[in-house]
């Protein structure tokens, strides 16, 4: 596999062949996918900004996830980042989104939503989304990086499809 690192690069330069402009909404990555685009030269022709949503009043406050589905599914849900990636294309200049909810650990997690579960939803503007919930292993940052390079996984394969 390759480092999240050069599938930054990568991933950058597909976004800019496609004149596409990345917003990240994060949650159990705290801005690790928006550090990890940020950390690649000119990346500000291909991403717009990243929304920190740590707390569900940030998530609802930020990019207007509403309480009712908080309550319902809880935080960590696909209907959740569902909303979260609708919000951060809305509240931005993006063209596509990631959203990120998860439990990294230690501590946290249920019989349902287990440490290591994380919900991801991506969309584009021409239409494009995509919604999965993985359990990823290890330690909170072992977890933290899986999802970060997960996140950027799914956009850059989508872009390469695009390519074909």
């Amino acid at each position: 596999m390759q480092t999240t690192q050069a599938l930054s690069e990568k991933l950058g330069h597909l976004l800019a062949k496609h004149k596409h402009v990345l917003v990240t909404a994060e949650s159990c990555t705290g801005g690790g996918v928006a550090s990890a685009v940020t950390d690649i030269a000119g990346s500000s022709a291909w991403f717009d900004r990243a929304f920190v949503t740590y707390s569900n009043e940030a998530k609802q406050e930020m990019i207007g996830v509403q309480l009712e589905t908080l309550v319902e599914f809880g935080a960590v849900s696909e209907p959740v980042v569902i909303e979260m990636a609708h919000g951060a294309l809305q509240h931005s200049n993006g063209t596509i989104s990631v959203s990120i909810s998860g439990i990294a650990g230690p501590g946290g997690g249920t019989e349902d939503k287990p440490v290591g579960t994380v919900c991801f939803a991506w969309k584009a503007a021409n239409g494009w989304n995509k919604v999965r919930t993985h359990v990823f292993t290890g330690d909170r940052s072992q977890v933290r990086q899986q999802a970060t390079h997960h996140a950027l996984q799914v956009i850059y394969d989508y872009l390469s499809m695009e390519d074909k």
